[in-house]
């Protein structure tokens, strides 16, 4: 017999099933142990400093990645600013396509 419930597609064992306070419990005896035992390590600011900067020196290595990134950042700043299908194109084109209305009603 399977230890999975019929139909839900989880199970009744293990750390993730448990409810969120009984995993933090856990957790928290596994940080104060750690420290009991000098196992610990706790960042000083300027380790901190330095790992995040590592992190980002190899985030940014991969000119791929940073295109994706931002590509990515460029359509949600276009979307924002078009407001919807009615709003599409340039400045320029708007104000063309709204003076040659204006022109053929002078004819």
């Amino acid at each position: 017999m399977s230890s999975k419930n019929p139909g839900s597609g989880t199970s009744k064992r293990g750390f993730a099933s448990m409810d969120e306070e009984r995993q933090r419990e856990i957790a928290s005896e596994g940080g104060r142990a750690a420290h009991a035992s000098g196992h610990a390590h706790q960042f000083t600011s300027e380790e901190a400093r330095r790992a995040g900067q590592k992190g980002g020196e190899a985030v940014s290595s991969n000119r791929e990645h940073m295109a994706a990134i931002g590509r990515k950042g460029g359509e949600a700043s276009h979307g924002r600013r078009t407001g919807g299908e009615d709003n599409r194109g340039n400045g320029a084109q708007q104000a063309k396509g709204r003076q040659g209305e204006r022109n053929e009603g002078d004819d």
